[in-house]
């Protein structure tokens, strides 16, 4: 289990409210921001301290690892400047018996706070340019001890080591963003009538897109099962994420059995454009090695196309659960 800390002045009420917490992927600049990029970190079963107006209302249990969803609608116009596809986190909220404010309690604190990306100031206000911060276990337990959180709530939390999570296929977020996308293609007369359903199929991992990807993919590259009504062609950028254009191009794939390819499509596993396997730090690895991905020795698939390196560039930016 691992703690982490949220400044959520502007979206508290909509986050708590939908289960979940949100944040761009990048600045507005388009840089890398460390604590979007902390969403990328955390696991089932982590803690997450709320922090609103200068008190800690609710702490949450995280349901989900981090996966990329458009911003909100309830936000409405908050936060106009943010990219409007992110990172979310579905968690449990639990009120707090105590809102403490934790300015009231620096003197105790501040030793604790983290040297770097810490989310408080030395005085004890927030530090509102950091979003998700990491705790210490010792600088989490006092802030449980301070709240009157009933920390017995945790252990329903805990993952046997042995113990195969469940991992959702996709978020209830992504099936609609995708099913939106679907349907504006569905309704584009511009588009042919057969292009449409190719483009359809595509979402699926099927028909004219398996079939370019087939031209360049013989195999899985993780478990070698080549019988291809075994397999399915997944995209290496996202059918979400894709134009039309990309949504065919047999280079944005590769063909994976299924298995493999939820792995891919999470975020658990990449590659590097050399050919290295990439196994997610957060993943759980009894899992993996149970699905055929080796998680102790490394592992080469093999080359790439410069094509299907672009587009393992973008999975790894924006797909793949990495620590910064």
């Amino acid at each position: 289990m691992r703690y982490w800390w949220v400044n959520q002045n502007q979206t508290y009420n909509q986050e708590v409210t939908g289960g979940y917490i949100w944040s761009p992927k990048r600045k507005s600049n388009g840089h890398r921001n460390p604590f979007y990029e902390s969403m990328r970190e955390v696991a089932p079963g982590d803690l997450i301290f709320s922090f609103k107006d200068t008190h800690i209302p609710s702490i949450s249990i995280a349901q989900s690892y981090c996966y990329e969803c458009p911003k909100p609608t309830e936000f409405g116009s908050t936060g106009q400047n943010w990219e409007m596809v992110g990172w979310m986190v579905d968690v449990n909220y639990i009120p707090v018996g105590n809102p403490i404010r934790p300015k009231d309690h620096i003197g105790m604190l501040r030793r604790l706070l983290p040297e770097k990306y810490s989310p408080l100031q030395a005085n004890g206000d927030g530090n509102q340019g950091v979003y998700l911060a990491e705790l210490s276990q010792v600088l989490a337990e006092i802030l449980l001890g301070l709240s009157g959180f009933d920390v017995d709530i945790l252990e329903v939390t805990d993952l046997v080591e042995d113990e195969i999570p469940e991992y959702k296929e996709k978020s209830d977020s992504q099936l609609e963003w995708e099913e939106l996308i679907e349907d504006k293609i569905e309704s584009d007369i511009s588009i042919q009538e057969t292009e449409r359903k190719a483009l359809v199929m595509a979402r699926k991992g099927q028909g004219r897109f398996k079939s370019n990807v087939s031209n360049i993919e013989i195999r899985c590259r993780i478990t070698h099962v080549d019988r291809i009504e075994h397999l399915r062609a997944s995209h290496l950028k996202p059918w979400r994420d894709s134009s039309n254009q990309e949504r065919l191009d047999g280079e944005n794939g590769l063909l994976l059995t299924p298995s493999i390819d939820h792995l891919f499509d999470r975020g658990f596993i990449s590659f590097e454009d050399s050919g290295i396997l990439l196994v997610s730090p957060v993943a759980h690895k009894p899992s993996l090695e149970k699905m055929g991905v080796p998680t102790n020795t490394s592992l080469n698939v093999g080359s790439f196309t410069e094509g299907q390196k672009n587009y393992l560039d973008f999975h790894r930016d924006n797909v793949y659960l990495e620590r910064r």
